[in-house]
């Protein structure tokens, strides 16, 4: 897959901004393998709502767009836009398993606010530059915040 990367963006893969852990990568994997296809990156980013006004979101994608960044982490091909960049740095991608079931949870080290469901954060920022925050949803374990 890293030769598909290297075709697609014509630059070298970037050391990686983010973790993704063994039980995450694994999980990815499951899910690329599922599709048959060799094209698909994990694309992880940030975007406006939630509880606690950003929330983080994950899908296939086959598709790099202008400002996006690839990267290969943990055997993955992983893209990021450049808005959500800046609040991913340093961030772990975990997939965790519980009675209710299974489902992927990102540790933000710039979060300094997160809903009580684990996919909505805020960095304290007063201003998300870049992220329509307007909308805000709920995940319905959180109050207003």
């Amino acid at each position: 897959m890293t030769s598909t990367i290297l075709e697609k963006t014509e630059d070298a893969v970037q050391a990686a901004p983010i973790t993704i852990t063994e039980t995450a990568a694994a999980e990815v994997t499951g899910l690329i393998a599922q599709q048959e296809r060799d094209d698909l990156y994990l694309r992880i980013y940030v975007s406006g709502g939630g509880c606690s006004g950003l929330q983080y979101g994950m899908a296939l994608d086959e598709n790099i767009e202008a400002g996006d960044e690839t990267f290969q982490v943990s055997s993955i091909p992983v893209v990021i836009d450049s808005t959500s960049l800046r609040y991913l740095q340093g961030s772990v991608v975990d997939y965790i398993t519980t009675e209710m079931g299974g489902g992927f949870k990102i540790e933000n080290p710039n979060a300094v606010k997160s809903c009580g469901c684990g996919s909505s954060f805020s960095t304290g920022d007063d201003e998300a530059a870049g992220l329509d925050t307007s909308a805000r949803g709920g995940c319905g374990s959180c109050g207003s915040h």
